[in-house]
């Protein structure tokens, strides 16, 4: 899944950075902020390691954060509220691209 987003976010434009792992991205920003590193994040809720739920908990602790976007495949009402307490937009699998873009292209602005 994180290489078909990435080869679509990157056809349709849009500089991106991917991880494996939650770690990964944590590693990377070596105590960053992310705003300065992202406009917008697609983060799906399981990762290997930690959540994505737990990724955006760590990075909230080192600044603002970029709108943030959760992906899962897992769509039930506790993920979805979940999500909203973070204040981040959810999108359940499977989706369309353009779903996808549209609500990057909402993010961005």
């Amino acid at each position: 899944m994180r290489r078909a987003v990435t080869r679509m976010l990157t056809t349709a434009g849009y500089e991106v950075r991917s991880f494996a792992s939650a770690e990964a991205l944590l590693d990377e920003l070596a105590g960053e902020a992310l705003w300065r590193a992202s406009s917008c994040m697609v983060c799906d809720v399981r990762l290997p390691g930690v959540s994505g739920f737990e990724l955006h908990r760590r990075v909230a602790e080192r600044g603002p954060l970029p709108p943030w976007i959760f992906i899962t495949a897992f769509d039930n009402p506790a993920v979805r509220d979940q999500a909203q307490r973070a204040m981040a937009t959810y999108l359940a699998k499977p989706f369309e691209g353009r779903a996808l873009l549209a609500l990057i292209a909402r993010a961005v602005e």
